[in-house]
């Protein structure tokens, strides 16, 4: 074994080593859990329910910042730009992670290239709401009123180009219909609009809609999932409502700076999943419309790319404009 050879191999070694004993100290600092959407959404919403147990399993702070600005980019640039020791994670949904290189043009960060995935959190099926001034009990009476009255229907949009948004498109697109897009600042803000009547339809994650829908403020008219949700089972599909194979949600998740040691990931992604197997959270979840999907970070990764590139697809056919 020549010189440059045992060089090379002793660098890894030493990196290797280092990596694990990052892996062992670590925490020793509280970790800031970035937020890139308002308070009072569904990734904030996860982001402190996660807070006890993680805290609890790691010793050290959960601390959850929001950082709202351009539909989640600008906190998940933050974090794409933070040091990648483990202490500045990104708690994100659809919308940053893998539909804004779609419709942002100028979009700062990679969500591929400058993050690296450490756990899905939760997939929220979208539920098809409207306020109960809206005479429709069906996604079929619904295209009916939008059909006889263009445009005389506000959708509420959480953050263009969002989830949400492109969800709405796809339905517009095949039941073609036409309704005007009210943009909001967060999916709170979306819902109290809704809840006042300033707007009176939209498609919004389970876990943060279907309260409103229990409390008698919104009504359900049926849930994009493949089939019916065990915790909502009076609410139909938009597929059997006449729109086979229509299928939208959203999913939560953790990642880090690209280049956050693989045994930091490792132990976070340990963690985060031994957190969201209690049952308390299994119950919160699931009373809120919000499924389990154990992942690895490989995996989420391969899911994360898999979404990119089917919005990719809808926004392209679409040809709708977001900048």
């Amino acid at each position: 074994m020549n010189t440059a050879v045992r060089r090379t191999l002793a660098a890894i070694a030493l990196l290797a080593a280092a990596g694990l004993a990052a892996a062992q100290s670590y925490p020793n600092k509280p970790i800031r859990v970035i937020v890139p959407y308002p308070p009072g959404g569904t990734s904030d919403i996860l982001a402190r329910a996660l807070g006890p147990g993680m805290q609890a399993a790691l010793g050290q702070p959960w601390v959850v910042e929001n950082k709202p600005g351009a539909t989640g980019n600008v906190g998940a640039d933050l974090v794409a730009k933070s040091p990648a020791d483990g202490y500045t994670l990104l708690l994100a949904d659809i919308g940053s992670l893998a539909i804004a290189p779609s419709v942002v043009t100028t979009l700062a960060y990679d969500p591929v290239r400058d993050l690296v995935p450490v756990a899905m959190v939760a997939y929220s099926p979208h539920l098809l709401v409207v306020h109960p001034s809206v005479a429709a009990k069906d996604p079929k009476e619904l295209i009916a009123i939008a059909k006889a009255k263009p445009d005389s229907l506000n959708f509420a949009v959480s953050g263009m180009g969002g989830a949400n948004h492109l969800a709405g498109i796809e339905f517009a697109q095949r039941a073609g219909i036409k309704w005007t897009y009210i943009p909001y600042k967060g999916g709170s803000q979306a819902l109290t609009d809704m809840v006042g009547g300033q707007a009176q339809v939209m498609f919004n994650g389970a876990l943060a809609t279907y309260p409103f829908v229990k409390g008698g403020n919104l009504r359900a008219l049926a849930v994009s999932s493949a089939k019916r949700f065990p915790t909502m089972p009076d609410i139909p599909t938009v597929a059997e409502m006449g729109m086979p194979g229509f299928e939208t949600g959203s999913f939560q998740g953790i990642v880090a700076p690209a280049g956050t040691p693989p045994e930091i990931v490792n132990k976070l992604h340990a963690t985060v999943t031994a957190v969201l197997n209690t049952p308390e959270m299994k119950e919160r979840l699931d009373k809120a419309g919000a499924e389990l999907r154990p992942q690895s970070p490989a995996q989420f990764g391969t899911f994360i790319r898999s979404e990119k590139d089917r919005w990719a697809k809808v926004v392209k056919e679409s040809g709708a404009k977001f900048d």
